[in-house]
């Protein structure tokens, strides 16, 4: 049966990769993101597939624009079915240069570099917002549509730092750790409605956010990138398909009885002690 699928954040890699799979599906997909160039792009390959898109300007921090957004989706295919939440990131003012502090570090004077305590406020706010607020906000907005159907969905996108903080991105892993414990809560608070609440966690995917600090130039790893394939173990990056099967399962009738969880797909590193 065809839905109604919602994506943020749709015009980067792993979103649109869902998008294209939850469109071989049958579904109509209103592919969100911050930049309306990106999304039509997302769009356009997806009718070129046989597939029913649409490209849409979002900005997930401002209702305003949501409910904007929200109104186009409507008058073209109808009530919202189904959510994805794929909008988020990290900021360099929420990450610290080393990940361990040493004495040493709090003499350092290099440009750019910092420790904990010259973490930037604003940068921290930046990043809890994007993607915290940035799936309460699309939430709210959404999932009013979906309030006296049946088969409909949120899908969040949480990450493996929500169980287990990576060394030097505080911000980022606390973020994701919200998104995780809201996913819990918002599934809960839902559970009457008949609207289910999971969410995804993703490993160590490349992407272009994260390109130039895991691979070198020349394509080879970098010291952080070694060390998350040896921690790794199956040896590994994901790459955007890995997603699609979890994610098609949970937005599907075929889940039914499964809301609450926050699923990792992270090839084995959330699970193992490094010993």
């Amino acid at each position: 049966m065809s839905k109604v699928v919602v994506l943020t954040g749709a015009g980067g890699v792993l979103c649109s990769t869902l998008a294209k799979a939850l469109a071989e599906q049958g579904h109509k997909i209103a592919v969100l993101d911050l930049k309306l160039e990106a999304a039509e792009q997302v769009a356009k390959e997806i009718e070129s597939a046989g597939g029913t898109a649409m490209g849409v300007m979002a900005n997930v921090l401002e209702k305003a624009s949501l409910e904007d957004a929200k109104s186009k989706i409507n008058a073209a295919y109808g009530t919202v079915d189904i959510l994805v939440n794929g909008a988020g990131g990290n900021h360099p003012l929420g990450t610290t240069s080393n990940p361990f502090l040493e004495e040493e570090d709090l003499k350092n004077t290099t440009e750019g570099f910092k420790t904990f305590f010259d973490l930037d406020s604003k940068g921290i706010e930046f990043v809890f917002n994007l993607n915290f607020i940035g799936t309460l906000l699309p939430t709210q907005v959404f999932a009013k549509d979906m309030i006296g159907k049946k088969g409909c969905s949120v899908l969040n996108i949480s990450s493996m730092n929500a169980f287990t903080p990576l060394t030097k991105i505080p911000a980022y892993s606390g973020a994701k750790a919200a998104v995780s414990n809201f996913t819990q809560w918002l599934s809960v608070h839902f559970s009457k409605v008949g609207i289910r609440v999971n969410a995804l966690a993703p490993g160590f995917f490349l992407t272009d956010q994260n390109r130039t600090l895991l691979t070198n130039t020349d394509g080879s790893l970098t010291q952080r990138g070694q060390q998350i394939i040896d921690q790794t173990p199956m040896g590994r990056y994901g790459v955007p398909e890995d997603l699609i099967s979890t994610t098609l399962y949970l937005c599907d009738e075929a889940s039914s009885f499964v809301t609450g969880v926050v699923i990792p797909i992270d090839g084995g590193f959330s699970a193992y002690s490094g010993v």
